[in-house]
């Protein structure tokens, strides 16, 4: 599923998002933890939703990102860590249950419980992406986290298996390809995103995951230590954007600028006596001055897109059953989430206790790049760097496979 990454190399990291691309570059410590070294992000042009629209556009986007983070580290890179999102992945949840030997439980048997679930979704219009077992079984009793080396007859695992089409990958290899990159591997934009702001406690007792990004809206709930349930709405911070450029008749430049700087996800009292300066489109903005409006107007716009988002969210929680399980604690991160009101507005529609989530900030982090906006970015670091106990356990049955045909291959040229 996926190839070992060499720690001889630096280890680059990048989010190809809708509003911005994001490269980071980071070195391997003595002791284990990783520094970054460079850093680059560019405004992103041709992707949509997550999706690529232009791939000329987009990879002049990834080339300038990339080179600004190579300049900052004093080294070239040639393979990244890419993080994916958008409405070209799947998750679903599959059951599987093996028979095991008297010795217990073995890490083959786990390898085996995997590639038995993973297989039921192999097909040649998707690629497996991840596959998160979210809790074991032996013999009937459930809830087993690690059950290598307990005794029983009957091996039981909850899968949630991670897909997406082709056709998307392929073009973001693509897009990555022509600024002279190959891709390691590929993070779901969410689970990368909860393993940089979510605590471990938040993660055990249970959490839902929101992050906010440009065109696209991703949810992860994780109980038990353990992501549970993933899925995403193809509407963003970009959409709100829109809406105040439409409904107050100005540029996007100027929409976001408002939105950001005025825009607010719930209504205040003193809304209708603040007044805003809102420049027209097609006005000379030397020569003609703006058209001044209360911000009641501006709210007024954003607020039913940011009830959308969470309405759409919450539906989605609600048909998947997990809206209660993963208790009261709700943690929204990503560019988007830090406009004001929109905690408050959360935790009105989800009913749940909101803050929001900032990356846990690396050694050689900037200020600059340490908001909720760099979460993926900075997650899939710690993605790389502390991989749970079952993707370690793949990687070396995978070394395994190819190292053993290598030797016997040697064995008959030496012998034959």
């Amino acid at each position: 599923m996926r190839s070992q990454t060499s720690r001889t190399k630096p280890i680059a990291v990048l989010d190809i998002g809708t509003t911005k691309v994001v490269c980071m570059i980071a070195h391997e410590m003595e002791d284990g933890s990783l520094k970054v070294v460079g850093i680059g992000h560019q405004l992103s042009k041709g992707i949509k939703s997550g999706v690529v629209t232009d791939i000329a556009e987009a990879s002049t986007s990834v080339s300038a990102a990339v080179h600004a983070a190579e300049q900052m580290a004093g080294e070239t890179i040639e393979e990244v860590v890419l993080s994916v999102n958008g409405a070209n992945l799947k998750s679903r949840n599959v059951s599987v249950e093996l028979d095991i030997l008297e010795g217990g439980v073995s890490d083959q048997d786990i390898v085996d419980i995997i590639h038995e679930g993973s297989m039921s979704m192999v097909s040649d219009e998707v690629t497996i992406i991840h596959c998160f077992p979210t809790y074991y079984s032996l013999d009937g009793a459930r809830g087993i986290r690690d059950p290598r080396g307990m005794i029983g007859k009957k091996l039981g695992a909850e899968l949630q298996i991670i897909t997406a089409k082709n056709v998307y990958l392929r073009n973001l290899m693509q897009t990555v390809a022509r600024a002279h990159l190959n891709i390691s591997e590929y993070v779901m934009a969410s689970q990368a995103s909860a393993l940089s702001v979510l605590a471990p406690d938040e993660m055990d007792l249970g959490v839902t995951l929101i992050d906010l990004g440009g065109g696209v809206t991703s949810v992860a709930v994780f109980v038990g230590g353990r992501n549970v349930f993933s899925d995403s709405v193809a509407v963003g911070g970009n959409h709100v954007t829109s809406d105040v450029a439409q409904g107050l008749s100005t540029s996007m430049q100027h929409a976001e600028r408002l939105k950001t700087l005025q825009g607010s996800a719930i209504h205040s009292t003193k809304d209708s006596e603040v007044m805003i300066e809102v420049p027209q489109l097609g006005d000379d903005e030397e020569e003609d001055e703006p058209t001044v409006m209360p911000r009641a107007m501006l709210v007024g716009v954003v607020r039913p897109r940011m009830e959308e988002i969470f309405e759409l969210i919450r539906s989605r929680l609600e048909a998947a059953g997990v809206d209660k399980i993963a208790g009261r604690r709700c943690v929204i991160t990503g560019g988007a989430s830090q406009m004001i009101g929109v905690n408050d507005l959360a935790s009105r529609m989800l009913s749940k206790q909101v803050r929001r989530g900032k990356p846990v900030m690396l050694p050689g982090m900037a200020e600059a790049v340490s908001g909720p906006a760099f979460s993926a970015a900075v997650g899939m670091f710690y993605y790389v760097q502390k991989r749970a106990w079952e993707e370690e356990i793949l990687v070396q049955s995978h070394a395994r496979r190819r190292i053993i045909p290598e030797r016997l291959t040697r064995w008959f040229k030496e012998n034959f």
